[in-house]
């Protein structure tokens, strides 16, 4: 009897092991639906943001195209907000996270990064009224600063470890921060670099000085469920072929070398 026991017992765990893998396989949940579906936060240039025709257009949004042609279905963008993706991911929401998400360690620890695709840093935009004072991010570690950041990025991880001297502002969207730097309601926009290189030109290149030097190494990755071992290589084989096929370099020069898109947006 315990031998029967012991046999059905491991019989139950080893299909259930069986399941699980199963549901765990994105790949092939994805070509049986015949859509890749796509999480992503619009409000981040060049990355992904919103064209006049209220479509989602950009750097992150070429990419996931390329992503479902070489799976042959066809693609489904789920845009949602930024510190709403983990969750989305985790519920099976989308099948894949991307959204310019910078790999950190503490995101790891509840889903898979496969590597980096793109790196970026941190820097800041200031009102030019503090341009004489200001000279590098560094510079505004002092109490009589107010620096601001997007809430639940790396932006504003970097300004509370850094600028911890400086009072802490955290705002929903990057628009917003910007924005309140344009208005003299804070001192600092703290977020990525393209972010910001982009938004001066677009929204304040008269009212705002770019401190450029990034202070931040940071890997972008794609973020997708754990225990999914067949996903996890082929998004790092699929980044391997279009970075060696000229895909990605053409993308890339689009978005980060260009400003043409720019009267395409809202």
């Amino acid at each position: 009897m315990k031998k029967l026991t012991a046999l059905f017992a491991a019989l139950v765990m080893s299909l259930a092991f069986i399941s699980s893998a199963a549901a765990l396989d994105t790949l092939s949940a994805v070509q049986k639906r015949g859509v890749l579906r796509v999480g992503t936060a619009s409000g981040y240039m060049p990355f992904e943001m919103k064209d006049t025709k209220g479509e989602i257009i950009g750097f992150d949004m070429d990419i996931a195209k390329r992503m479902a042609k070489a799976m042959d279905v066809k693609l489904k963008v789920v845009n949602i907000d930024f510190d709403g993706l983990i969750a989305g991911l985790l519920t099976d929401k989308f099948d894949i996270i991307i959204a310019g998400m910078t790999l950190t360690n503490k995101r790891n620890l509840r889903f898979n990064f496969p590597d980096p695709y793109i790196w970026i840093g941190q820097s800041a935009l200031i009102n030019k009224k503090n341009a004489d004072t200001i000279k590098s991010y560094q510079d505004l570690n002092d109490p009589k600063y107010t620096v601001a950041s997007t809430i639940g990025t790396t932006g504003e991880f970097t300004a509370r470890k850094l600028l911890k001297k400086a009072k802490y502002v955290a705002y929903e969207t990057q628009q917003e921060g910007v924005m309140e730097v344009m208005n003299g309601k804070v001192d600092a926009f703290c977020y990525d670099m393209p972010y910001n290189a982009v938004a001066m030109q677009k929204m304040g290149s008269d009212k705002l000085v770019h401190l450029d030097k990034q202070v931040t190494q940071e890997p972008v990755s794609f973020a997708i469920r754990r225990d999914d071992p067949n996903f996890l290589n082929w998004c790092n084989n699929f980044v391997l072929v279009i970075k060696n096929n000229g895909v990605y370099d053409k993308i890339y020069k689009k978005w980060f070398e260009s400003n043409d898109w720019l009267k395409e947006l809202q």
